[in-house]
């Protein structure tokens, strides 16, 4: 055999030598991932909701996470990353190691309609995540202050449209702040229904339900939690309801659609996520941790007394909801014209 023989064969036979380390180690790996999964959960897990202390979304995360400290035998430490309209803590989530050790908080904002309104998110909110289950679903409810509705004898939405094209540019209606829900919905139903009424943004939610009370403004669309109050001591009355089907806890109250604006269906919803690229066995742990969660009825009262309805699916139909959504939304922010840094 001559010299350069001699080195091609040695050659292949370290490439085959290569292969073959190459094959065993992959192979190894595979039990080594399953019995991790398996083991999973090894020690405690963080979830981050994106919001302040005291909202909705962190007293549901506090709750949910003792029932599922329970059910995984593993501690479930809430943290809040408040700001940026939840992208901070939505970016963290999107950042850590995808073992699923790190959950958080998902909601309409940080993965529908932040999306469209921030042009440098940090986040991609399909590719960064791996969703486990919604938790909730919330409608937004129109109402609309009651000397106004008294003094022009509005009693429905079909009242209160027939009104604006009457007059044009002569109503107004309050939102939380530019590019919020109730702004989007406001700036849908103008599209929709065809009329013109100003919109004044206020620092805030509860601002703007003050500026309504006061008679500053003239309707708004309200979060459900927020505004069953006020509907229930007659304080505002309410017309419509945002959502596709009538919620349980208003069922009087007939929605957009109902009231003859058709293509409209908005609520506020949140979910649970990890980081993308989670195991799927990992992810299927969680999501069947957190169903069962929310399948227990002290949980499903409280959702109710919070405005909510539970609502948990698989992780691939969370997946497939939150892109529906997040392409929704699309249309209605450029609607809107709303923008923000």
């Amino acid at each position: 055999m001559s010299r350069s023989e001699t080195v091609r064969s040695t050659a292949r036979r370290a490439l085959l030598g290569g292969v073959v380390a190459l094959a065993a180690a992959v192979s190894s790996l595979a039990p080594m991932a399953a019995a991790q999964a398996a083991e999973f959960p090894g020690k405690p897990l963080r979830f981050i909701v994106p919001y302040p202390p005291g909202g909705p979304l962190d007293t549901m995360a506090r709750l949910l996470a003792e029932k599922v400290r329970a059910s995984l035998g593993q501690p479930v430490i809430v943290e809040n990353k408040a700001g940026a309209g939840g992208n901070i803590g939505a970016d963290l989530i999107a950042r850590a190691a995808p073992d699923g050790y790190t959950l958080g908080m998902a909601a309409v904002a940080t993965h529908a309609i932040n999306p469209w309104l921030f042009s440098n998110l940090p986040y991609d909110p399909v590719k960064d995540f791996a969703p486990v289950t919604i938790v909730a679903s919330v409608p937004n409810v129109l109402v609309i202050n009651l000397a106004f509705a008294e003094k022009n004898d509005i009693k429905t939405l079909g009242d209160l449209i027939a009104y604006a094209k009457k007059n044009p540019g002569k109503m107004n209606y309050g939102s939380g702040g530019n590019g919020s829900a109730g702004h989007l919905s406001g700036e849908l139903l103008k599209a929709r229904a065809g009329i013109s009424v100003e919109h004044i943004p206020y620092q805030g939610a509860a601002p703007a339900q003050l500026a309504l009370l006061s008679g500053q403004s003239d309707f708004m669309f309200d979060n459900l939690a927020a505004a069953a109050p006020l509907i229930k001591d007659g304080k505002v009355k309410a017309l419509a309801v945002t959502t596709a089907k009538r919620s349980s806890l208003l069922a009087d109250v007939p929605t957009v659609q109902e009231s003859g604006v058709q293509g409209f269906d908005l609520g506020t919803w949140f979910g649970v996520v990890t980081t993308g690229g989670a195991p799927a066995d990992v992810v299927a742990k969680l999501n069947k941790a957190y169903s069962e969660a929310l399948n227990q009825p002290d949980v499903r009262q409280r959702l109710l007394t919070m405005g909510s309805e539970a609502a948990p699916m698989s992780s691939q139909a969370f997946a497939d909801f939150v892109k529906s959504e997040k392409d929704k939304y699309q249309e209605i922010v450029k609607l809107s014209g709303a923008t923000l840094n």
